[in-house]
């Protein structure tokens, strides 16, 4: 319990643990939703030791603390959360369609609002382990390329299905994630993921590409869809489950319910997702997918000056986790995705911005804070440059987001594409490799992000610190 003090702190000032609907926590952030969010004291939790800053975006109060993130999370899960967990969950989690509801009365961003709500909640657990997941992918085709191991090895399958297995069981864990997020029986949600991937059903997929055989369920013909690695059809069929749930268990006398709820549940959506959601939702994940590329298609060039100056702007508010899911849908669906690559010269700019200050000042605290924040950022988490360094001295900041403009530029330019899914920063760059090997694509990442850092560390130290009388007031202020 080494983050006890912090964890009693950020409780108090929100208001005490009766104001905490729900809790998720990110790389960096902690992630409430507060029954009441005036009750907060977010000038306070700026001036406590430990936490970076305070981001009221997406229906949800953040909380920045850092990369030790997680044990502040389990100290005030384990003493404040875990009690009212169960009923926390009933309570606070209506279905999305009810919030939508009442959200639309309040206009576009209460509804943008709740969507990034729903999307954080559901993906938050799972990003920890689809970035190692991503690495060790990204290690294997490292392999490929130089040739250290042979794909017929007992070590490479070995490798390949400890890499592989949660993009390919993807529905199951979403399946888990959703449910909860939904407020319903999280397990009855998985093992509707289970039956979208069972292998019998993967093999139903295989045989229904000939054309002599047709399956049908009761009479109505079934369009078999390989789910395994599908991000969409589950989360449709996951809110779909939670909505019967809550109807059959206010109908349902509770000695009955507890069977008759899931065996209802999974007899009616389960056959459902195959006849109806399934090819709906995966229609929708692929005109996401193609939509995107259309749009990248365009201009990739604009398109990488767009994202690569904007993306650390949407950091700031918390609303890149909209985007996240377009990644992962364009991983899932085409196999490739031509947004991350996007993406990273934007983390290198802050970086080189941090650096630049780190090297240009001389005040100590802001070297200090800089130091740690470069390190950082260099394996994809900037929060604590944005917020402790450069969006304070505003200059730096502004430089970073100009040389993520111009890394990304010269990313589009050259079609920069992901091939697996993998972390920020330098943990990313294996999974720019393409199966053919290290082709012009992968090196405009290489050179995008170089390039981004190089400009934004050497404008930083020329211009971002007109005066070092300026740096000090606002690290004081930072440290404080």
């Amino acid at each position: 319990m080494r983050y006890e003090s912090l964890a009693e702190k950020i409780v108090s000032a929100i208001g005490g643990k009766e104001n905490i609907s729900s809790l998720v926590h990110c790389a960096t952030r902690l992630r409430f939703k507060l029954k009441d969010s005036s009750l907060a004291n977010s000038e306070l939790l700026k001036q406590t030791a430990g936490i970076i800053t305070v981001v009221e975006s997406g229906g949800q109060y953040q909380v920045v603390i850092g990369s030790h993130v997680g044990d502040v999370y389990d100290d005030i899960d384990r003493k404040y959360l875990q009690d009212d967990a169960e009923e926390a969950e009933v309570k606070q989690n209506p279905t999305s369609q009810q919030e939508i509801k009442q959200d639309n009365s309040r206009g576009l961003k209460r509804i943008l609002d709740v969507a990034i709500d729903i999307i954080s909640s559901i993906f938050t657990p799972l990003l920890g382990v689809l970035v190692a997941a991503g690495l060790i992918k990204g290690i294997l085709a490292l392999s490929n390329v130089f040739h250290w191991m042979s794909i017929d090895s007992g070590t490479y399958k070995i490798l390949y299905a400890t890499g592989d297995a949660m993009l390919y069981f993807m529905p199951i864990l979403l399946g888990y994630t959703a449910g909860k997020r939904f407020g319903g029986n999280p397990f009855i949600t998985m093992v509707i993921g289970a039956a979208l991937t069972y292998p019998t059903m993967t093999e139903a997929f295989k045989l229904s590409q000939t054309p002599a055989i047709h399956l049908n369920f009761l009479g109505v013909p079934i369009t078999f869809i390989n789910y395994s690695s599908t991000v969409v059809p589950i989360i449709l069929s996951a809110w779909f489950s939670c909505l019967l749930e809550k109807k059959f268990n206010s109908w349902f006398h509770s000695s009955f319910k507890m069977f008759a709820t899931p065996f209802l549940c999974l007899l009616i959506t389960v056959p459902l997702t195959f006849l109806v959601i399934g090819p709906i939702a995966t229609e929708l994940s692929d005109s996401l997918a193609a939509g995107y590329l259309f749009f990248y298609q365009l201009n990739p060039v604009i398109a990488g000056l767009l994202m690569g100056a904007l993306w650390q702007v949407c950091v700031i508010f918390g609303l890149h986790w909209g985007l996240i899911p377009i990644m992962i849908n364009n991983m899932m669906t085409q196999k490739k995705d031509m947004l991350s690559p996007l993406l990273q010269p934007a983390i290198f700019g802050q970086a080189g911005a941090t650096l630049g200050v780190f090297l240009r000042t001389r005040d100590k605290n802001m070297k200090t804070l800089s130091g740690t924040a470069l390190i950082s950022s260099l394996f994809g988490i900037t929060e604590p440059s944005i917020y402790g360094v450069t969006l304070p001295l505003k200059r730096p900041f502004i430089i970073g987001c100009i040389g993520g403009a111009l890394g990304g530029a010269i990313v589009g330019f050259y079609s920069g594409t992901a091939y697996n899914v993998g972390g920020m920063g330098i943990f990313a760059f294996t999974s720019f490799i393409s199966p053919s090997g290290m082709d012009s694509a992968f090196w405009s990442v290489i050179l995008g992000s170089l390039g981004s850092f190089i400009f934004s560390c050497i404008a930083t130290y020329l211009f971002g610190l007109p005066s070092e009388v300026k740096a000090s007031p606002i690290t004081s202020r930072t440290k404080n």
